[in-house]
């Protein structure tokens, strides 16, 4: 699924951290691209260039230099060779003076010129980063999405199973809410799977018996968190006897879930009568800190037990 944005939403959303004022056009409604197959080769905001007509032209002092150096028909058909229904957005950084040139050609065309304090090169970089984020392929899963012991994890399972009961008792042992049934993931690395809240969900979480409930107003402000790189999924389920009987108490093989190209390590936890769950999870979390740092407990256990037969052995 990709998500479009308009010109006026990136104003509104973005306006306090890129410096953003209107000088014309804030009355054109155009969406920035964000099919990527739309895109092919072009980058999502860049230095005034004609090859690449889908970005959001930044217009900086060289540019401005540049243009004051050529004759006016020459200006003219370097703005002339613009599509102009790709290229429909113009940001002049510095706080430079807009070029009659340009100001004429941005009214004539009605198109959409802004302007910023910051400097050519900031605004490409936050531009960029922020829309990638805006455009990024998202995918919604069901389960609960919490930061645990300062990592994001998942915790996942059939529907009743006691996700949200699980979540309640580990936000009330101080970790945090990120959203609650349906979290939304989005990749913003080539190995990195964020996870956030819709908006509709921020901060509530739903509790068979008690229906739902304001996890900011119960427990305060640190007890939720906006968004979370996603690395680890816990699945929750239902064991029958004879398949909690076979479980390999030593097993090191390990499972996961592919989440937009990107695999997630999957712990899979059986539900049973009398297990604290809420403790069984930090355990789970704080052996996946360690095997991200190198060090894998059942090996180390398995290599011990080795030792100690060959030391009796000799």
């Amino acid at each position: 699924m990709s998500n479009t944005i308009s010109i006026q939403q990136l104003f509104e959303f973005h306006q306090k951290q890129l410096k953003l004022e209107w000088l014309a056009g804030q009355e054109n409604e155009i969406n920035i691209i964000s099919d990527t197959d739309d895109l092919g080769d072009d980058v999502l905001a860049g230095y005034f260039n004609v090859i690449h007509p889908h970005q959001i032209q930044i217009i900086g002092q060289k540019e401005i230099n540049y243009f004051a150096s050529l004759e006016i028909k020459s200006r003219s058909e370097i703005l002339n060779s613009l599509d102009i229904e790709k290229s429909s957005i113009f940001i002049v950084a510095n706080n430079a003076e807009v070029p009659d040139t340009i100001s004429e050609f941005i009214r004539d065309k009605k198109v959409v010129l802004l302007r910023s304090c910051l400097s050519g090169a900031k605004l490409i970089e936050y531009l960029r980063y922020y829309l990638s984020q805006h455009i990024a392929n998202r995918v919604t899963r069901h389960g609960v999405f919490m930061e645990v012991m300062g990592i994001g994890v998942l915790i996942a399972g059939d529907s009743g199973i006691g996700k949200s009961e699980l979540a309640l008792e580990l936000i009330s042992r101080g970790h945090r809410l990120i959203a609650d049934d349906a979290p939304d993931f989005y990749r913003s690395g080539p190995e990195i799977i964020h996870g956030l809240c819709p908006p509709a969900l921020d901060g509530f979480i739903e509790v068979r018996g008690l229906g739902i409930l304001n996890v900011r107003a119960m427990f305060g402000d640190t007890a939720v968190l906006g968004t979370k790189r996603l690395r680890l999924v816990i699945n929750m389920q239902l064991f029958s006897e004879e398949r909690h009987t076979k479980i390999d108490r030593l097993s090191t093989t390990e499972h996961y879930e592919n989440i937009l190209d990107v695999e997630i390590p999957v712990v899979v936890l059986p539900v049973a009568p009398g297990r604290n769950m809420a403790v069984i999870v930090e355990a789970a979390v704080q052996n996946h800190v360690l095997l991200l740092n190198g060090y894998n407990a059942t090996t180390d256990f398995i290599k011990r037990q080795q030792q100690l037969i060959q030391h009796n052995e000799s």
